[in-house]
C-alpha cells in the first residue's frame, strides 16, 4: 500500500514507520494520522514483523504537534469528533496493539506527536529532543490521550506542572522525568532502539502480547489489571512457546520461539 505521508522499512522482523512531512516538521494531519492508522494495522497483521518503531523524518523533529490549520475554526461538536476519531483510530489502536511498538523520538515532540510517543509502549529518545504538551497556550487542552497518559508516566505532579506551563523539557528532563527510557545522540538513535528490538524478538510472542495486554489493564478505568494479569498468564500455559521455552531452559540450549 502506498501512503502519502509515510515510509515503512521492513528489516530483521522490525518494521520502521517514518512520519514524512519534513517541511511541516511531521506535524500531525487529518491524512497521517489516518496513513498511521491503517499501517500499524496492517502491520499488526504481518506474520514478518514481529516489533514495530515509529520516528519522524529529518534531524528536527519527531512530530511537532497537529496540523492547528485544519482544525482552528472547528465547533464544539467537531473538536469533539476530531479527539474521539483520532484516539480510536490510531493513538488507543497503538496503546493495545498485539505487537510492541517503540518510539523513536528524533526532535520535537510537541502536542500530538508527545501523545504519539506516550501511546507507543515505551519510548527512545535523541539527545536533541524536546518534548511537551503546549494545547493551553492555544486555549485548548490534549486531545489525544496526553492528560491520562503523562500523569500515568511521569506523575500527576509534574503532568500537571507540564501541561499548565505548557512548557518544553529537554531529552535528559524527559529521562528524569521516566518519560523516556534512554537517552543517545541522534546518529545511534535507530540503531539502540533496533538492539532493543531484537532483544524483544528473542522472546515468545504470545507471552509479549499478554504482557502488554496485563499491563495496560492496570491503567484502563474498569479493569481489574491483576485478574488480567491471572486469566492471561494462564493462557500463557497452553502455548507451544511455553513448552518450548521451559524445555530449553531445562535442557540448557536457546528457545526457538514460534509465535503458537
Amino acid at each position: 500500500m502506498n501512503y502519502e505521508n509515510i515510509l515503512i522499512s521492513i528489516e530483521e522482523k522490525v518494521a520502521t514507520v517514518t512520519i514524512n512531512r519534513p517541511t511541516k516538521l511531521n506535524a500531525l494531519n487529518k491524512a497521517t494520522i489516518s496513513d498511521l492508522g491503517k499501517a500499524v494495522k496492517l502491520l499488526g497483521k504481518n506474520e514478518d514483523v514481529r516489533v514495530i518503531i515509529i520516528t519522524g523524518s529529518g534531524e528536527k523533529a519527531f512530530v511537532a504537534g497537529a496540523d492547528i490549520s485544519e482544525f482552528a475554526n472547528y465547533t464544539v461538536v467537531e473538536g469533539a469528533q476530531l479527539a474521539a476519531e483520532g484516539q480510536e483510530t490510531l493513538f488507543d489502536y497503538i496503546q493495545d496493539l498485539k505487537k510492541p511498538v517503540i518510539a523513536a523520538v528524533n526532535g520535537f515532540a510537541l502536542g500530538g506527536g508527545l501523545e504519539l510517543a506516550m501511546a507507543c509502549h515505551f519510548r527512545v529518545a535523541s539527545d536533541n529532543a524536546k518534548m511537551g504538551l503546549p494545547e493551553v497556550s492555544l486555549g485548548l487542552i490534549p486531545g489525544y490521550g496526553g492528560t491520562q497518559r503523562l500523569p500515568q508516566l511521569v506523575g500527576k505532579g509534574r503532568a500537571m506542572e507540564m501541561i499548565m506551563t505548557a512548557a518544553m523539557i529537554s531529552a535528559e528532563e524527559a529521562k528524569e522525568y521516566g518519560l523516556v527510557n534512554y537517552v543517545v545522540p541522534q546518529a545511534e538513535l535507530l540503531t539502540f532502539t533496533n538492539v532493543i528490538a531484537q532483544k524483544i524478538i528473542k522472546n515468545a510472542p504470545f507471552a509479549i502480547t499478554k504482557a502488554i495486554k496485563a499491563i495496560n489493564a492496570n491503567y484502563t478505568d474498569g479493569k481489574n489489571g491483576f485478574d488480567t494479569e491471572i486469566k492471561s498468564f494462564g493462557k500463557c500455559f497452553g502455548t507451544q512457546d511455553f513448552k518450548e521455552g521451559t524445555t530449553a531452559f531445562l535442557e540448557k540450549r536457546k528457545a526457538e520461539f514460534t509465535g503458537k
